[in-house]
């Protein structure tokens, strides 16, 4: 029987981001994935808020935390990986190919690349590690960014951005280094799972005219029947035309320049100047 692991989940409303408790229900050993650090842009102000409350959750839990685990450098939200880090001494794991994804937009900010260094684990295709008595399967699933990975636990899968739920459909791939034609590809890697797998997906932004309830948690089964954009069993060319099409109508996400510069330093904000303060680039006229 496969194992099933307790899977908890934070909403922030202010990204439509879903952070993950993963534990395992005999040992209490966690990890959380995709953690969010509150950004104000009007303000320049951060928080702890939303870190705190999925803190709060393992604690209340009784929950060992073991890791923190990032599926991509985000594009949406600026993430509290590092803050993490620094307050439970835990490590940080994210996907193998984060250096070529550091390496352009460290040129964009015209920053330091901070080289992978920066992140504890690095996960390669395949890669398996325990968490308790669970095992954790890491797969490359690139397309929305080349560095994407889905965290397989048990009878369970995140998938990050790489699909949403099926009334909403897939991510978009119109970032540096993304591709439909691959986000197609690991798609169908995702979905030749067993059909009755839980998947988690990390947003949920509301389908135009539908429901009003965020929703995160759907099937593997329930995207290949249904979801908006691939289900059915629709063509690799036909979605190529589908997403490349949409992804041309789509606004730059509102916090793409902050989060990138902080994402892929694993969340750790900026040094600070001789004044004290610290300082995030907007690059003009470069998007």
């Amino acid at each position: 029987m496969t194992p099933s692991p307790r899977v908890d989940a934070v909403f922030d409303p202010a990204t439509h981001t879903v952070t993950y408790v993963v534990s395992d229900p005999a040992t209490g050993a966690a990890a959380i994935i995709d953690p969010v650090l509150d950004f104000d842009p009007a303000s320049g102000r951060t928080a702890l808020t939303s870190m705190q409350m999925v803190l709060d959750l393992i604690d209340r839990q009784g929950l060992k935390l073991e890791r923190v685990l990032e599926t991509h450098a985000h594009a949406d939200h600026l993430t509290a990986a590092d803050e993490i880090r620094r307050a439970r001494g835990v490590e940080i794991g994210i996907g193998e190919r984060i250096d070529g994804v550091q390496a352009g937009f460290a040129a964009l900010f015209d920053m330091a690349d901070p080289g992978p260094a920066v992140f504890d684990q690095l996960y390669a295709d395949g890669d398996r590690f325990a968490l308790g008595g669970l095992e954790v399967e890491v797969m490359h699933t690139p397309g929305h960014t080349p560095a994407c990975v889905s965290y397989r636990i048990g009878d369970a899968v995140f998938v990050g951005d790489t699909l949403f739920m099926p009334d909403y459909g897939t991510a978009r791939c119109d970032f540096p280094g993304g591709d439909a034609r691959t986000l197609y590809r690991s798609i169908q890697r995702l979905l030749a799972l067993p059909e009755a797998t839980r998947m988690f997906v990390g947003h949920d932004y509301l389908p135009a005219g539908g429901r009003t309830d965020h929703r995160w948690e759907t099937t593997v089964g329930a995207q290949k029947a249904g979801n908006l954009h691939i289900g059915g069993g629709r063509s690799e060319d036909d979605f190529v035309d589908l997403r490349e099409a949409r992804d041309a109508t789509l606004a730059v996400p509102q916090l793409i320049l902050p989060s990138l510069q902080v994402n892929i330093r694993a969340g750790a904000l900026p040094e600070p100047e001789a004044s004290g303060k610290r300082f995030l680039r907007t690059p003009l006229n470069a998007i």
